[in-house]
């Protein structure tokens, strides 16, 4: 390996981590962010309180872990088939566009409620793709006696995403309602662009498998229907 080729490989396995890291972050604090804030958020949409409210809360909270939890396995498989970085700089994108419908939502009371549930789910969408290829992505750009050490800080960086998403909550919330969601665009709009413009994929691609689309379709309704019954039970 010439020596310039060799620069450009350190310097591409940075770009990773960065990349992965921010997606990893970005969706950990959008998970917990609205945990603390639903009461602002139900309060500046004009949503009463009742049984109705409560179906919409518990969809808000659950919606977008189900959604995540069901598409791993779809997307992994995808990406294996046409490149995990092209389906991560997706994912970006896809989250990107559902944070800035959460922000701009339009509608008041029920119609409100739903439209952001919708919102949040298509979140979700995009950051399952993200979720899903963003370890192998490290894997592939790591040696391995880096690997380790590079998993650990996007691991670090999920966890600690956890934690400053309640507090993020708590304080947006007293200002407005809709900074809860604005402040996941920022970091959506930088992972696009950064994504686009730096990720390339080097990973193995199985072009000639197909996708199991019964056994998908199969997985995911049972595993929804799982986590639906448990919550609701």
């Amino acid at each position: 390996m010439s020596e310039n080729h060799k620069g450009k490989s350190i310097a591409y396995k940075w770009v990773a981590l960065f990349n992965v890291t921010l997606a990893s972050l970005m969706g950990s604090i959008n998970g917990s962010i609205i945990l603390i804030s639903l009461p602002a958020i139900f309060k500046g949409i004009k949503m009463n309180n009742g049984s109705g409210a409560f179906q919409y809360l518990l969809w808000l909270l659950m919606g977008f872990g189900l959604v995540t939890a069901t598409l791993l396995l779809t997307i992994g498989r995808l990406a294996d088939m046409y490149g995990r970085v092209k389906l991560f700089r997706l994912g970006f994108l896809i989250f990107a566009i559902g944070s800035t419908l959460l922000y701009l939502t339009p509608g008041t009371g029920n119609a409100g409620a739903l439209e952001l549930v919708l919102f949040r789910l298509i979140q979700a969408v995009g950051s399952a793709f993200t979720i899903a290829n963003g370890s192998a992505i490290i894997t592939d750009a790591f040696p391995v006696s880096e690997r380790g050490k590079a998993l650990g800080i996007n691991m670090v960086a999920f966890m600690s995403g956890q934690f400053i998403g309640l507090l993020l909550g708590g304080v947006l919330a007293t200002y407005n309602w809709r900074y809860v969601f604005l402040v996941n665009i920022p970091f959506a709009v930088l992972g696009t662009v950064w994504s686009y413009w730096k990720m390339k994929d080097i990973s193995f691609r199985a072009s000639r498998t197909s996708l199991d689309i019964v056994g998908n379709l199969l997985f995911v309704g049972g595993l929804t229907s799982l986590l639906i019954g448990v919550t609701y039970a």
